[in-house]
């Protein structure tokens, strides 16, 4: 049987998974408000930091935004591509870029603990159609 938190983070996550962009801890918060009117921000806020410190969420601090994370292997440092014009998230794994950064910055005697990576431009739809339209 599910504790009462872990409901809400599964909602929470289904709620992101049904998105093909990020959405705002207040859209994910109306969205349930839907079938739980009395729902208030810090129970969003808290579901969000569970599914955070899980890795089944990202959050995509361009846009103070949270995506579900797309990957089977959730302890990973995502590069996440965001669509300007669509608002299409993708995420992908480099680990030899995130190493190279990490060796980088530490040549300078800083200690990396997390990496964020967020790469704004046009996924492969977007950028096609922008090429037809020229």
């Amino acid at each position: 049987m599910m504790k009462r938190g872990e409901k809400l983070q599964a909602e929470v996550l289904a709620v992101l998974r049904d998105q093909n962009g990020a959405l705002s801890a207040y859209d994910i918060l109306e969205e349930l408000q839907k079938d739980k009117p009395r729902l208030a921000p810090p129970t969003i806020y808290r579901a969000l930091a569970a599914l955070t410190e899980r890795g089944q969420v990202h959050r995509l601090e361009s846009l103070n935004a949270f995506v579900a994370c797309q990957c089977d292997h959730h302890r990973h440092a995502s590069i996440l591509s965001i669509c300007n014009s669509c608002g299409a998230v993708e995420e992908h794994v480099s680990h030899d870029l995130l190493n190279s950064l990490s060796q980088v910055t530490r040549k300078t005697g800083f200690a990396p603990m997390r990496h964020v990576i967020e790469v704004h431009g046009l996924c492969a739809a977007c950028a096609d159609e922008k090429i037809l339209e020229h």
